[in-house]
């Protein structure tokens, strides 16, 4: 078993992503843009209500994924246990299908480029698959149901609504002028407790001890694909082209760069610990899944405040918006099936608190007016209420980003490392593409990549 010495983590502010999807394709270009990865998303942007991706990741009654109590109490895997795994080493029943994902597609462009001047119709570019190189169908992708695009076909399906009250599913309507949304953003959830680590035969994957980071070791990968199965948010994907496992690395040689600050520092400094432990506002996703993830949410107050308006309230009187959650079964109670395994008055306190936030900041900066009535509902001081707004609202990026550094006693090393190699995994031979092993330190885009598994 690893101990983990420190462990990285992120909050993201659904209040404040607007579904861009910049930071997935910033991503996709970063890490994932060689053969093999066409359909591989380290981090999507999926809208909610909606199935997710791929189709419905959080169902693990039919994907198996995550950790279960037994009859003596104890954790073990919901894939089963070591024998029950190795029995289907060979044929995994619990993966997702190219179809779950998508297929990859590219299109012949020089039918438009090539195609003589002509006059009865107009030339098109079709859709081929990159696996097959046969004419195809799109009929699905990782961001389908953006904006609620599909969610009218596929909403139903979503499995965070079989936990709801039959009320409750009642009140979702999937259409555009009834239905409520929010984004969520989505990466590895690099967990204290991986379930991708403890299911994985050959050893590959690994949590550093330094930070925490889950990490795949490509050349000591067998593609036994027990990893996608356990992890229960699939963030685990195979590289069709090589049949290793890759995922996410927390852009690990930017953190190890680091800005100058010490660990201990950086830990005091943490903008992660405000929002999640002293403040209380951001939450796991899915903590019925026993994985303790490392990314952490703040819920969106937006769809509460669309009711206040549907209402005829004010969504800047904290009272109405506090009425209105008190209410509500929707959105709150889908939102506790997602970040608090169903627990609606921990997320309901949290959204009070966002509210109460807004309207005592919004009466102090038009007119000064302290209202210590909303900083009674909230349990906090004037100072922390402050803090607490900095932090969410006009934060700069040295108060959002506290990323410590690698140790000073090895950053000579991991210059030269940097200078003398290129990203291993772009070129043929490489590790993990059929090359020979580097060693523990191994280069991954030009930083090192300490090896070392539980």
């Amino acid at each position: 078993m690893v101990r983990v010495l420190a462990q990285v983590a992120m909050v993201m502010n659904l209040d404040k992503c607007i579904g861009c999807h910049t930071c997935s394709v910033t991503c996709k270009q970063t890490w994932t843009n060689r053969e093999g990865t066409e359909y591989v998303w380290f981090n999507n942007v999926e809208t909610k209500p909606g199935i997710g991706y791929p189709k419905g990741y959080e169902d693990q009654e039919r994907w198996k994924g995550g950790w279960v109590l037994d009859r003596k109490g104890r954790l073990q895997l919901k894939s089963g246990g070591r024998v029950k795994r190795l029995g289907q080493i060979f044929a995994n029943p619990h993966l997702p299908t190219i179809d779950d994902y998508y297929e990859p597609a590219t299109y012949d462009y020089d039918a438009l480029l090539s195609s003589p001047a002509r006059t009865d119709d107009t030339p098109v570019a079709r859709p081929i698959s990159r696996l097959t190189g046969d004419d195809m169908a799109i009929t699905w992708g990782a961001n389908w149901e953006d904006q609620l695009g599909g969610t009218a076909e596929h909403g139903p399906q979503d499995p965070n609504l079989a936990t709801l009250t039959p009320e409750a599913r009642q009140k979702v309507k999937f259409e555009f002028e009834k239905t409520f949304l929010f984004h969520l953003p989505r990466i590895c959830e690099h967990c204290l407790n991986p379930a991708c680590v403890s299911a994985c035969p050959s050893g590959a994957m690994y949590k550093r001890e330094e930070d925490g980071i889950v990490l795949v070791d490509q050349d000591t990968c067998r593609g036994w694909r027990m990893c996608v199965t356990a992890c229960p948010y699939k963030k685990v994907y195979t590289n069709t082209s090589t049949g290793k496992a890759e995922k996410c690395t927390f852009c690990f040689p930017r953190i190890e760069a680091g800005m100058n600050d010490e660990w201990i520092e950086a830990a005091q400094l943490s903008p992660i610990w405000k929002l999640a432990m002293k403040f209380r506002v951001a939450l796991p996703l899915h903590p019925e899944y026993r994985t303790m993830p490392m990314v952490w949410y703040i819920p969106p107050l937006s769809p509460v405040l669309d009711a206040v308006k549907d209402r005829g309230g004010d969504e800047t009187d904290a009272d109405d918006v506090f009425h209105a959650i008190a209410d509500l079964r929707i959105p709150v109670e889908y939102l506790a099936s997602i970040f608090t395994a169903g627990d609606s008055d921990v997320v309901g306190g949290v959204l009070m608190k966002l509210a109460a936030m807004r309207s005592y900041m919004r009466e102090l900066t038009l007119d000064g007016t302290v209202r210590q009535d909303l900083l009674d509902a909230t349990g906090m001081n004037a100072e922390d209420l402050e803090e607490l707004y900095r932090l969410l609202a006009i934060a700069k990026y040295e108060d959002r980003y506290i990323i410590p550094a690698a140790a000073k006693r090895d950053a000579a090393e991991l210059e030269d490392t940097a200078n003398s190699a290129a990203c291993s995994l772009e070129k043929d031979g490489a590790p993990g593409m059929g090359g020979e092993t580097v060693g523990a330190g191994q280069v991954l885009f030009g930083a090192t990549l300490q090896v070392r598994k539980a």
